[in-house]
């Protein structure tokens, strides 16, 4: 009977640490794409200020790498959330999100490095 309720207690102290880690990483995921949003914002008004004309695509690419990190982030947020025990109808939802989020992730990169290996 002990052996029930430790093991109860262990399996109950895990799931609550992997929902509060889970909610650490959307928030550093959050974090990351409000930092990207100001390192673009910077970005955009110094390449303003000096009349640079690919101010645009380098406001792009640096927005780009930011998104691509918090994509990546809640992807692994939704996967902690799965992590403990999961019904299918969570497994789909996160195959579904994860198809989503893989998808964007590889487009992001693939244009991002089109982009920065194209000549200017």
């Amino acid at each position: 009977m002990l052996t029930e309720l430790t093991i109860l207690g262990a399996e109950e102290a895990v799931m609550h640490a992997v929902n509060w880690l889970k909610l650490v990483v959307e928030a550093v995921g959050a974090m990351v794409i409000g930092i990207g949003l100001l390192a673009a914002l910077a970005s955009w008004v110094r390449g303003i200020r000096v009349r640079s004309k690919d101010v645009f695509s380098e406001t792009r690419l640096l927005l780009a790498r930011y998104l691509a990190l918090a994509l990546e982030l809640q992807l692994g947020a939704d996967i902690l959330s799965t992590a403990v025990s999961p019904s299918w109808d969570q497994i789909g939802k996160l195959a579904a999100i994860a198809v989503i989020r893989t998808a964007l992730n590889y487009f992001l990169l693939r244009e991002l490095h089109e982009e920065s290996s194209a000549p200017h």
